[in-house]
């Protein structure tokens, strides 16, 4: 039995398909595809597709002169246009992000927001590719086309899920130090590896334990390709009341904690714009509103345009 907000479930981040598909419909991005994400125009790219005897009007610069000497007959590398959308998604779903106090768990919202993302860019012709960690090991999902790439994404996006509900439900029981959150730092290293230049990054956390040094790494990972960071809140912590409040330490271990005040939300406040400020564009997505309300988040992206690691809008 799956229960909503607790589970990422297959089919509802499939459904939400139709809140792209049913936006009003705009013109054509500077990328030459239709959609709402933007990314550099480079033209041809690096990424070798195949290599093909040489034919009228092919460009004499792409002569592949191994093969052509090999065997006598000119060759030609063809390559992938990086105009076409890669996009990289990276789930946070680490301890931290596996609680929640209305409508869904935060690691539900990440996933949500994500397959929105997703969606997006595979709607406007592009690739998407999926990290998620939380579980040892990640869950990795090659960068693919089409809806079968889609597909497979939200399909470790449950998988991987699952996977981090079971172990945090394990480690509750057994003092087992992979229940404390390992820094996000590390999901930034492995992004580093895996999205090309030019390309596209969607982080979606609560940027709880960012780790020593993710600012550095943050920044130059968003010089290499446009990193967007999601980030995952809950009413709770925007808004507590005042009390005394029960919590599972990282030894499993109830503990309690007292909340006089309401500065949580300033704090929230300052994450975001300390992002903003490092030229990292920042979207708060609360876990209590519904997809719909994301996709309008989502919305304002819009007419974004990246140049050389940094974002700005047009007009």
């Amino acid at each position: 039995m799956t229960l909503p907000g607790v589970a990422a479930d297959t089919d509802a981040l499939l459904k939400l398909r139709h809140l792209v598909r049913h936006i009003p419909e705009r013109g054509l991005a500077p990328t030459g595809m239709p959609g709402g994400f933007v990314t550099r125009r480079r033209g041809r790219g690096l990424e070798t597709i195949d290599i093909r005897v040489f034919s009228y009007g092919d460009d004499i610069r792409h002569v592949d002169h191994n093969t052509t000497a090999r065997t006598g007959v000119t060759h030609v590398r063809t390559f992938h246009d990086e105009r076409e959308r890669t996009a990289l998604l990276i789930a946070d779903f680490r301890p931290s992000m596996l609680w929640g106090t209305r409508r869904a768990l935060r690691s539900v919202a990440a996933a949500e927001a994500l397959a929105l993302a997703g969606w997006r860019v595979n709607e406007a012709g592009g690739r998407t590719g999926l990290i998620a960690f939380g579980a040892e090991p990640p869950v990795f999902v090659t960068a693919r086309g089409r809806e079968r790439g889609m597909v497979s994404v939200i399909g470790g996006l449950a998988a991987a899920h699952r996977a981090a509900l079971l172990g945090s439900a394990g480690d509750q029981g057994h003092k087992n130090p992979s229940f404390e959150d390992q820094p996000l730092a590390t999901a930034l290293e492995m992004a580093a590896g895996l999205v090309p230049a030019g390309g596209a990054v969607f982080l979606a956390t609560a940027l709880d334990n960012p780790g020593e040094g993710f600012d550095g790494l943050a920044t130059a990972l968003n010089r290499r390709a446009a990193l967007t960071v999601l980030v995952i809140t809950d009413a709770f912590e925007r808004r507590p009341p005042s009390g005394s409040y029960p919590f599972l330490s990282a030894g499993g271990r109830i503990r309690w904690t007292a909340i006089r005040d309401k500065k949580n939300q300033t704090a929230l406040d300052s994450r975001i714009a300390h992002l903003r400020g490092l030229g990292i564009n920042a979207i708060p997505i609360d876990a209590s509103a519904g997809p719909e309300v994301m996709a309008e988040e989502l919305d304002k992206l819009e007419g974004r345009v990246v140049d050389g690691g940094g974002s700005r809008r047009r007009g």
